[in-house]
């Protein structure tokens, strides 16, 4: 039986640090840090570590809010969508995650960019 993604990424506490490296990034590139100027960031970080555990096949269920119901109100652009994913590859990467799994992890996130991205750049 093959290891699901999740399990490759190390499970819940690697992904976790993951989720502090790419956090640390987004809040220091102001492209997009404004987004989570008033948001509890140890919440942030704990739902972001449920959904890509979650979307990355583990056995923990996302309890957030759906993508688009989250993200509607925020007027995210194709840029800052993009912004946000090269954060998240380089945080992954540099926890030397796979190429392959690295854009398993970017194509899972992708996946919901029509309900995130809902301004023009």
């Amino acid at each position: 039986m093959s290891e699901t993604l999740y399990e490759r990424l190390g499970g819940e506490d690697a992904i976790a640090a993951v989720v502090d490296e790419f956090y640390d990034r987004v809040v220091a590139d102001e492209q997009v840090a404004y987004y989570f100027e008033d948001v509890d960031m140890q919440q942030q970080r704990a739902h972001q570590t449920q959904f890509i555990s979650s979307v990355a096949g583990g056995p923990i269920e996302y309890s957030g809010d759906d993508m688009k119901t989250a993200h509607d109100h925020l007027g995210i652009t194709p840029s800052e969508f993009e912004a946000i994913a090269t954060h998240l590859g380089d945080a992954l990467a540099v926890f030397d995650v796979d190429e392959d799994d690295r854009q398993a992890v970017l194509e899972a996130v992708a996946g919901y960019q029509d309900d995130i991205v809902t301004a023009a750049d």
